[in-house]
């Protein structure tokens, strides 16, 4: 699960990490009043601006409607014209802002609809730094990765200037050792007070890493201001769907309008489901088995439209469910039903299978591979149905004949 920048500032400040000072707006007068408040509790005349969506690039971004305006606006109008004059600056944008499309590097053309925006402090920057925490599952272990490179994507860095990232891997028995922190504070090139309030920010961080169950940590920039301290101006978080049971308060951040609908809809009916950019549809038992399905598909030609796995204990109205979402999907012109049965019974699936074809009809070709538990049952019950279906023997047939199906 992903949560907006406002939300992750508010579980870093909650635990004494530090961020600007901001507040949340979802209309243009709710905008407006939080530009005075914060004005004068920083005394700095400047404020920004911000669309909150789960995309970065923001800053880059630019709006669909209005081409002039950035997902990430400084306002300076007060320096010169006082509050009143960032507030009429802060209102015009709020009102190109809030219900239009950002299309940024990370949300395709499409873009995403705005309906929050953050309204922040300005800082005075001296320097912009690159922090993250991540859980790395080839180690198994939190990692910290930072760089010199701040404002910049890390995965550019990462292509032209690999040794400018410095990586160090957390020891979940101890957490992140003194000398670690110190070999990132000599790789970023940290002295006096900002070095100082560089190892409290880490090591507090990485904390809340492990306390949050987080995937993804990442703050980019992060900032040393001219007087040395350190803070986060943004703030980029994953969680870990299967802990959230752990942390309700997390959990009641999801931002439905920010996910896939079918993905949602998947999730509320206890499927895996993930949206792809291809056209065959794919309907599987088992993370390994779709995973084997989609590599299939792409072995013989063709591109998954999803990966959709209704797991080991489905029913027939599940598998029905799974269906009408893949023919929901307008980009899907061929479907393919890959199932081993197991503890799944190959009979749930084909009365799951006919029922939604006949809700829902069957505009695109169905191939249908069955093997396992209760097999020949299955395989009766869809010959003598009137679905359109055809049978494949194997995986590697079944994906041969849908992608020859789908054109």
């Amino acid at each position: 699960m992903k949560i907006h920048e406002y939300q992750a500032k508010q579980l870093m400040a909650a635990r004494g990490i530090a961020v600007p000072q901001g507040r949340v707006a979802t209309t243009v007068d709710e905008a407006v009043a939080a530009v005075e408040p914060i004005v004068t509790e920083t005394g700095n005349p400047v404020v920004v601006v911000k669309a909150q969506i789960h995309a970065g690039g923001r800053g880059k971004g630019r709006f669909t409607e209005y081409p002039d305006v950035g997902g990430v606006m400084v306002v300076t109008d007060g320096i010169e014209g006082g509050v009143s004059a960032t507030e009429q600056a802060v209102s015009g944008l709020a009102e190109k802002m809030l219900g239009s499309t950002l299309v940024t590097m990370q949300t395709g053309d499409e873009g995403r609809t705005v309906n929050t925006l953050y309204v922040e402090q300005g800082i005075d920057i001296d320097r912009e730094l690159y922090l993250s925490i991540l859980l790395d599952r080839t180690e198994g272990r939190n990692v910290v990765m930072a760089s010199t490179e701040g404002g910049m994507e890390i995965e550019k860095v990462a292509e032209e200037t690999p040794e400018k990232i410095l990586r160090e891997v957390i020891d979940p028995a101890i957490g992140l050792a003194d000398f670690q922190v110190n070999a990132l504070v000599r790789g970023l090139d940290l002295n006096g007070d900002a070095a100082k309030n560089f190892v409290q920010f880490v090591k507090a961080l990485a904390d809340a890493a492990v306390a949050w169950d987080s995937d993804l940590v990442e703050i980019n920039p992060l900032v040393v201001t001219t007087d040395g301290a350190v803070m986060a101006l943004d703030g980029k978080m994953g969680f870990d769907d299967n802990a959230l049971f752990r942390h309700p308060e997390i959990a009641a951040m999801r931002d439905p309008r920010e996910e896939d609908p079918a993905e949602l809809e998947a999730k509320d009916a206890g499927l895996s489901y993930i949206n792809l950019d291809g056209t065959i549809g794919c309907l599987v038992n088992g993370a390994g088995l779709a995973m084997a399905t989609m590599d299939t598909i792409k072995h013989v030609g063709g591109e998954p439209a999803n990966f959709l796995d209704v797991g080991g204990g489905a029913d027939e109205e599940q598998v029905a469910k799974a269906f009408r979402i893949i023919t929901s999907d307008p980009k899907v012109k061929g479907i393919f039903v890959n199932i081993f049965g197991g503890i799944m019974r190959c009979d749930t699936i084909a009365i799951g299978i006919v029922a939604a074809v006949k809700e829902v009809g069957l505009e695109v070709p169905l191939v249908v591979r069955l093997e396992g538990t209760n097999v020949e049952e299955g395989k009766r019950i869809i010959t003598e149905s009137d679905v359109d279906v055809i049978a494949a023997d194997d995986m590697k047939d079944g994906a041969a004949k849908i992608v020859a199906l789908a054109g």
